[in-house]
């Protein structure tokens, strides 16, 4: 599947207001139900959606058999995103929707250049350069502002 650039980016900011809203819904949840039941309950519905969606739309789940040929990093993912939910469930308590989300985004972005100076994971590689770095330290000072009291 292939989208444009403009639309990549517009289902992207979607996606972040999601992240947003997420932390939110899951933070109830976890009160009700404790924090890993919430996130168990919250990745038992993202399974169901992701296989209805790859079923209808997206030619079956055939060919997840071939994931038992990849490196073994590859499958961490799903782990990543349960300590992700997980932890966002806690944090958005005591850092607020704004604080969490300025956080995560500090951290996503700082790997995130780090990852694309040394082309890790394939990901292709972009020059950690002068433009890159003043927009990580901008948004870490961001993100301080929103976190500081």
């Amino acid at each position: 599947m292939t989208i444009s650039r403009t639309l990549a980016i517009v289902l992207t900011v979607c996606a972040g207001a999601l992240v947003a809203t997420q932390a939110n819904v899951n933070g109830r949840l976890g009160r009700g139900v404790g924090t890993l039941q919430a996130a168990t309950i919250s990745f038992g519905v993202g399974l169901v959606v992701l296989v209805v969606l790859a079923l209808v739309f997206g030619g079956g789940l055939g060919s997840i058999a071939k994931a038992g040929r990849l490196p073994g990093w590859t499958l961490t993912g799903g782990a990543m995103g349960a300590a992700i939910v997980a932890i966002s469930l806690v944090s958005v308590r005591v850092l607020g929707t704004g604080g969490l989300t300025a956080a995560t985004i500090a951290g996503q972005l700082t790997l995130a250049v780090v990852i694309d100076r040394f082309n890790l994971f394939g990901s292709g590689y972009h020059a950690l350069d002068a433009t890159r770095i003043a927009g990580v330290l901008l948004l870490v000072a961001g993100s301080w502002l929103i976190l500081r009291h």
